[in-house]
């Protein structure tokens, strides 16, 4: 597909105490456009010490003809231009009245009332004095509006009074630029994100209508657990008074009853966050020609609902590979609510604090691109690059928890041939519509069925409340099984999923089957709709127990008999030997059993040919003339692999470089076959093709014969980076430049050219140069051709045809900026000079990379 700015990788853009100017913005939009970069997201936050006179307020007008300065030279490159409702994260700052801050309920607890009671409650937000006696009779007591002072004189007995009262939460905006300070919003308030939203528009109203592609709010921070508006809010929508459960709300009664008032507390929760914030935002972002891009993680609420209630769900990853914090499984709650909505892009907040500061490589990067495209992810916002000074001294200014992209990291150099990879991978993930095999349905009401706290929180980080639950355990067995799979919630069961041609449709993709993994609590009409699919002919597996109850307190008996009138309506056949019991009902079947894979056989649902294959990670997706899948290998594949259906031809695609061709297939039996060839690693996509092409055959190559090293002298001199530029040196290997004695390479970060004179060690047409180690890219060149940029482990390339003699290798070998960052602290020169957290570690401590090791 055509590389677009949205196929393009962007950037998140931080703009320190937003003291820029328009020539500085238009040469660093060249050069982020040069590097390959589709778009930018600014979000301007705390300033660099020193700077203070050129800082810009925030929302300020000249601040707003800065944005549209950027605007116009963004979309000068063809690139795009995002922005955040707000500075640093949270919405809110200065204009935040106080009826409209981020609230925290607070539920005081008086026990022990004697004969009389009185308090003094002048000034504040008071939803509701109950008293309570220990034999169950309950009191309102009025408390005034304003509240002043409330008397209360209770009848005989023991009475404990509970007093429900909505204060500021304490939340301010978070790493706020100058001129954004204040408090955060209250985001459950409709009032409170409307009066937001209207001076926003106001300060900002001289930007064109479309001048922002997308309009973004960050990971849910907001601490605040309650509103003005919750109670009457509860009411209408629970069918009965919170007030009247202010002591299962403290926790306080039977574990039971606590948990199902505490569930339908969380169900407000969402229901308001849900109407009032994100759907709010994305109106008013559509009023204004734009889109709406939303982190719904960190939030209290359902988070595919939240995801699809904007036009780009956007998820993250934080920290190092494969921690907890790194996700591909919570990924896909952002790409999934994409793929049900009918949402074209689902993106990422990507590689935040991917390793320490200076130490990340670009085939690091690779891999935790590879993982976030695995999970359905199809359009990556790298965090990030720091506006700077072009007179700030090296580094220039930084953002605590980044990974550098900007042009004095090291890598930049060689970032254009990744960012083409992820332009070429995204292209492809944009292309079509998903093909996964299954819907997994989430029921986060056993989540929220639970004595253990007030708020419930679904963070990205360590996210305990996915693995200890079943349906993290069984998104993990299909997942690894290699079953595609989308996650759907109850709101989206009910408004996006219908039944089409014998398959469960979404806007954004079909399904064989819908999932249910084992679950208490499900509302009643939750469990009709899925019977309602199966007798349109839905396919639905129950692994593990049917639900045996509803989850909340409201309307309990009657939600109770609709659910058992429901479930006692199927009519199950005997077990069969794998324990799996079915229903037909209607046009479609049930099944229920203990066990996924005799459930997922008994149904039909089986996985793609091609994930059978161990060594092979995929995603699939489909388009007007077939499937195309994105596959990276675990581990070396070079052999025949099975593909899905009888296509007339199979397409092979390296990302890396663009080269395309046809695949060799072959038929054996009733499989089609395709000849594979990938290092471990390595990236393909590969597309199944329902009509015959014409195009190139793809070029395979097997070694022949032993490798042969290549010897003689090689030359080594430095041609780009700092802070000085060592001596030349040779040797008579391809060795490190550190460690040798220069102090001056010790300190280096940037490139040095390895050259060699080589004669060709035989006749043949083609040869593979394997460069071994390399720290950390290298571009190539023989005979001054260009053979690419290699910054994936193994660093290996065709050569093309060799001269007879005198052949001239060159290598530009590109280190991380590691080695230049402990020297600046060795030397104890002050570069950390940022306000508010200045510049941490990955640890949250001052960053000193005095003693680090030196990196080869």
């Amino acid at each position: 597909p055509a590389i677009t700015r949205d196929t393009k990788p962007w950037t998140r853009w931080w703009w320190l105490g937003s003291a820029v100017n328009k020539p500085s913005l238009t040469t660093q939009i060249g050069e982020l456009a040069a590097a390959g970069f589709g778009g930018v997201e600014v979000t301007a936050i705390y300033g660099a010490k020193g700077a203070d006179s050129a800082y810009i307020p925030y929302l300020s007008p000249k601040w707003v003809d800065m944005i549209a300065h950027t605007a116009t030279e963004t979309r000068r490159r063809g690139m795009g231009l995002d922005l955040p409702q707000g500075s640093g994260w949270r919405m809110g700052g200065p204009s935040v009245d106080p009826a409209d801050v981020n609230a925290s309920l607070s539920v005081r607890v008086d026990s022990g009332v004697g004969e009389s009671w009185q308090t003094d409650l002048t000034g504040h937000r008071v939803n509701a004095i109950v008293a309570v006696s220990s034999d169950g009779q309950r009191v309102d007591i009025p408390a005034g509006s304003p509240p002043g002072v409330v008397q209360w004189t209770p009848p005989p007995g023991k009475w404990t009074i509970y007093i429900a009262e909505t204060r500021f939460s304490g939340d301010n905006v978070k790493r706020p630029a100058p001129g954004g300070e204040g408090a955060s919003i209250d985001p459950f308030s409709s009032t409170a994100t409307a009066h937001y939203l209207t001076m926003f528009a106001e300060r900002t109203a001289t930007l064109p209508h479309g001048a922002i592609r997308s309009y973004f709010h960050d990971s849910f921070e907001y601490t605040g657990d309650g509103s003005t508006g919750l109670f009457d809010f509860f009411k209408q929508r629970r069918g009965y008074d919170l007030a009247s459960e202010l002591p299962a709300l403290t926790g306080r009664g039977d574990p039971d009853h606590v948990a199902r008032v505490q569930s339908d507390y969380r169900q407000t929760l969402d229901d308001m966050l849900l109407e009032n914030f994100v759907e709010q935002l994305t109106t008013w972002s559509h009023a204004r020609g734009s889109l709406m891009r939303e982190q719904a993680h960190g939030s209290p609420a359902n988070l595919l609902d939240l995801y699809g209630a904007a036009d780009i769900p956007e998820t993250e990853i934080f920290g190092v590979l494969r921690g907890p914090d790194a996700d591909p499984l919570i990924n896909k709650f952002a790409s999934s609510a994409a793929h049900v909505a009918g949402h074209r892009l689902a993106s990422a907040e990507s590689f935040t604090w991917l390793g320490e500061h200076f130490t990340g490589t670009l085939n690091e990067i690779k891999q935790a691109a590879d993982r976030m495209f695995l999970a359905g992810i199809n359009h990556l916002i790298y965090h990030g690059t720091a506006y700077s000074p072009p007179d700030a001294a090296w580094p220039g200014w930084q953002f605590y928890a980044s990974t550098e992209f900007n042009p004095r990291n090291a890598f930049w150099r060689d970032l254009p041939a990744f960012n083409r990879y992820v332009a070429r991978v995204q292209s492809w993930m944009q292309a079509g519509e998903a093909d996964n095999d299954v819907l997994l349905y989430w029921p986060i009401w056993d989540s929220w069925h639970d004595v253990s706290r007030r708020r419930m929180d679904f963070r990205v980080h360590d996210p305990k409340w996915f693995h200890e639950k079943p349906f993290g355990v069984l998104a993990h067995a299909l997942h690894e099984s290699g079953y595609g799979v989308d996650y759907v919630s109850d709101r989206q069961l009910e408004k996006q999923i219908a039944m089409q041609t014998g398959r469960l449709r979404s806007r954004g993709g079909s399904y064989s089957a819908l999932v249910v993994p084992a679950t208490t609590h499900m509302p009643p009409e939750t469990f009709a709709r899925m019977l309602t699919l199966a007798r349109e002919g839905a396919t639905v597996i129950f692994v593990g127990a049917l639900p045996a109850d509803v989850p909340g307190f409201g309307r309990l008996e009657e939600r109770r008999a609709q659910l058992s009138a429901a479930t006692r309506e199927i009519a199950w056949s005997s077990s069969d030997s794998g324990g799996v019991r079915t229903a037909t009902v209607g046009k479609g079947r049930l099944f229920s059993g203990d066990q996924l894979d005799p459930l997922l056989a008994a149904a039909g649902v089986r996985r793609d040919a091609l994930a059978e294959e161990s060594d092979l990670q995929l995603i699939r997706r489909r388009g007007a003339y077939g499937r195309h899948y994105f596959i990276v290998a675990r581990r070396p594949v070079d052999r025949w692999v099975t593909v899905d259906g009888r296509p007339a031809a199979v397409a092979l695609m390296d990302p890396m470089t663009g080269r395309v061709g046809l695949a060799r297939t072959r038929v054996s039996g009733t499989r089609t076959e395709a000849y594979v060839q990938l290092d471990s690693g390595q990236s393909m996509i590969l597309r199944t093709l329902t009509r015959a092409v014409r195009a190139p055959t793809w070029a395979y190559a097997k070694p022949q014969g032993e490798p042969v090293a290549l010897h003689g002298q090689w030359t080594a001199s430095f041609v780009d980076g700092g802070p000085v530029l060592p001596r030349s040196f040779t040797s008579d290997a391809p060795v490190a430049w550190t460690g040798r004695g220069d102090d001056d390479a010790d300190r280096f970060a940037g490139t040095a050219r390895y050259m060699l004179t080589f004669d060709a060690p035989d006749a043949a047409s083609r040869h593979l140069l394997d460069l071994g180690r390399v720290a950390e890219s290298a571009r190539v060149k023989l005979n001054g051709r260009d053979l690419g940029v290699l910054f994936t482990t193994p660093a290996r390339v065709e050569t093309g045809p060799l001269r007879r003699t005198g052949n001239l290798l060159e290598v530009e070998v590109t280190n991380v900026s590691a080695n230049r960052i402990r020297d600046l602290d060795r030397r104890h020169v002050d570069w950390k000079i940022f306000r508010d957290i200045n510049f941490v570690g990955i640890d949250y401590k001052p960053f000193d990379a005095s003693n680090w090791p030196v990196r080869p």
